[in-house]
Order: C-alpha cells, then structure tokens, then sequence
C-alpha cells in the first residue's frame, strides 16, 4: 500500500488488488459506500462509474476504469478501481508509466485537493494515450500512401484493422471522458478553475477531436475502395463480356462445321477450308470494329498504370 498526504491535508492511497487485505481496508472504511466499494475491488472486470454520497452527504465517485486494451486480444488490458472524494483519493492497480515516483510526487505536489490529484492521474493516463494515438497517426499515413501504390486486398484488410484499432481507442475515451463529465456534475468547489481541471478537459477533448478526424479519413478510405473495387468489377465484367462477344464467329462456326450430319456440302468444297477463316476473320473484326465504333471497349484495350487508381 502507498500513502500520500498532500496540500491542505487531502490523502491518497494506492494499493495493489492482489495484496490488499480486504477484510483490513473494510474495517478502516467506517462509510457503506466505501466498504463496499472496498469489497468490489477485483471483482469489476469492466468500465463502471457511480456518483453517489456519503452517510455525511459529501459527494463521492468510485468506479472501475479501462485504461489499457491490446488491439489483438480482448483479455489483455489494464483496469484500475477509484473512490473520489474532495480530500480523499483511493486507487487500485493504477500504474502511470509515462513518470517516476520523484516526478509524480513533484506534480501531485503542486495539487490542492483529492480530485486535482485525480484529475492529474487522468491528465497523464490521457498523455500516454495521445503518444499513442501519434503512433497511429504514422500507421494510418503509411496506409493512405499504400491505397495509391499497391491497391490490393491485402491492403483493405489493413484497413479495416486500422478501423478496428481506432474503435478500440474511441472504447477507451469515452469512459474517461464520462468519468470527466461526472466531475464537472458534482462541481467540487475550486476545481473548474484550476489547472489540472483544465489540462485534463483539453486533453480528451484533443484526444476526442483527433479519434472522430481519423474516424473520417478510414471512411473515407473505406469509401475509395469501395468505388475501386466496384469500378475493377464492373470493367472485369466488361472485359468478359465483350470478349465473349467478339469471339462468338468462332464459336457459332466452329459448332456449325464441327456437326456430324451426312450431307454438308461445304464439306465437299475445294476451298471450303480458307473460306472458312476468312468467314471467322472477317466477321470477327467486324464485330471488333463495331463494338470499339460504339464505345463500348473504353479503356479495356489499354494496360493499367502503375500507381493509377483507375487508369
């Protein structure tokens, strides 16, 4: 267990879900509220957030938050366990990896009350997150260039991963935004006008902005492979089509001269064998220059640039 006395005589106390002893921490908790928050410690596998009061009527938030997800397994993550009031901080398995204890102590220093504290914990959770986010923003630039360069579908499968990614992120903001906004419903005194109230609301709210403009550039790249892949397959269409059509002298004549009946007399012909081709030839490229006079080919009969979307 760590303990904390800070500015104004507001406390902390961090412990460690595993080692705690639980039937200790409810004795020392005299409130209901917070002996059962107390008893819920390891049990909440998911975000939760109540706001509630005390026996006394002071105000209270307690809660679970996730504030770590592996993008691969649903399992992997991190979640730590807080009751909040105005000079009372209890956590549980928070770890900041972004400072050391000197440096948090410097900065929990500077804090007038339990939710400054608890404002600054969720400011640099909230860092950790943006230098994440940053990191996104470099996989997803890679990608918008890979669309042009290499359009394939492999890449709309890293498409939708960096979508899946991105939501994954949107899952873990919005909790702690939600946590932000029941601050701001309880109106702890001086704590809107302070510092860390501020730099912690701008942060999500940076975070937030950033999530929803790369929500759009995935659409729209969800949108540009879309009409992609739509315009590939109706030209593969085309292609098949019209191939079909013009070889269609052959095969019409190929099944004619290929029957089995007893009389044919172009069977007897001296040179029924070069007119056939030629028949075949000249209907063909009759049918060619009939299909290409009315435009249908297109740009069938032209090869794809590298690099080109369509062309």
């Amino acid at each position: 267990m760590e303990k904390y006395i800070g500015r104004n005589k507001w406390k902390w106390v961090e412990w460690n879900s595993e080692k705690m002893d639980l039937n200790g921490s409810s004795r020392s908790g005299e409130d209901p509220v917070m002996t059962s928050w107390l008893n819920q410690i390891g049990k909440d596998k998911t975000n939760s957030l109540r706001v509630t009061s005390l026996e006394n009527g002071e105000k209270v938030i307690n809660g679970s938050l996730i504030y770590k997800q592996s993008y691969t397994d649903e399992h992997d993550y991190k979640i730590f366990h807080f009751f909040l009031t105005c000079d009372q901080l209890f956590t549980a398995d928070l770890e900041i990896v972004s400072m050391n204890q000197d440096t948090l102590y410097r900065l929990l220093s500077r804090t007038n009350n339990a939710v400054e504290g608890f404002l600054l914990f969720l400011g640099e959770l909230m860092n950790e997150t943006l230098v994440e986010i940053d990191q996104f923003e470099e996989t997803l630039k890679t990608l918008i260039w890979s669309v042009r360069k290499r359009n394939e579908i492999g890449i709309l499968e890293l498409v939708y991963k960096r979508r899946h990614e991105l939501l994954i992120c949107k899952n873990l903001l919005i909790p702690i935004n939600e946590v932000k906004m029941a601050i701001d419903e309880i109106n702890f005194p001086d704590i809107k006008d302070g510092d860390f109230f501020s730099c912690t609301c701008k942060r999500i709210e940076r975070a937030m902005v950033l999530l929803n403009e790369y929500e759009h550039e995935i659409d729209s790249l969800i949108n540009l492979e879309e009409v992609i892949s739509s315009h590939r397959g109706n030209e593969i269409m085309k292609t098949l089509t019209v191939l079909t059509t013009i070889f269609t002298p052959i095969m019409a004549f190929g099944s004619l001269w290929g029957m089995n009946f007893k009389h044919m007399p172009e069977l007897g012909w001296r040179y029924g064998y070069i007119f056939s081709i030629a028949l075949i030839i000249i209907s063909t490229a009759f049918l060619y220059y009939f299909i290409k006079n009315k435009g249908w080919t297109g740009d069938l009969l032209k090869g794809k640039k590298r690099g080109s979307f369509f062309k």
